[in-house]
């Protein structure tokens, strides 16, 4: 006999996994790569709503930083990975809203982690391409994987 709590939690820690793992398929781009760490956030989301992928998306990148060796970006990710699960979950009129919100958010901090971190304007700048589209990306897979999801494996 298992709490309600305790599935949720295993649950998020399951996709917090699969997140991380797409995390580790790199995609070369012309500004470097994209990852599709954003699928699993986006799936998420719109799966469960948006403190589960606020949940999973800061946990997910803020690992993938750590195990890549990105130290510098783990707290920029928590915070632009986990803002954008949070706003993507948004549901009803506010959906469109909050995929707006969610790619201002992402492709924000990161702009904001590059300014602080001493790379300048031009590191800034040239960063909002590949993290565009990175969230589109992850937007349209992490968005068909939950059609098919749902209609097999309908929430209750």
């Amino acid at each position: 006999m298992t709490s309600k709590k305790t599935r949720e939690l295993t649950l998020l820690a399951i996709l917090t996994a699969l997140s991380l793992a797409l995390g580790f398929i790199h995609i070369p781009s012309p500004t470097g790569f994209l990852t599709l760490i954003d699928t699993g956030i986006f799936f998420t989301a719109f799966y469960l709503g948006s403190k589960s992928g606020a949940v999973v998306g800061g946990l997910s990148a803020f690992l993938l930083d750590f195990l890549l060796a990105y130290p510098q970006y783990m707290f920029f990710s928590l915070f632009a990975h986990g803002l954008q699960g949070y706003f993507a979950g948004w549901t009803g009129v506010r959906r469109y809203l909050g995929l707006l919100l969610a790619s201002l958010a992402m492709v924000g901090i990161y702009i904001l982690a590059a300014l602080v971190l001493g790379f300048g304007w031009g590191a800034a700048l040239a960063g909002i391409w590949g993290n565009l589209s990175q969230n589109v990306l992850g937007l349209v897979v992490g968005a068909a994987l939950y059609r098919a999801f749902s209609k097999a494996f309908p929430r209750k």
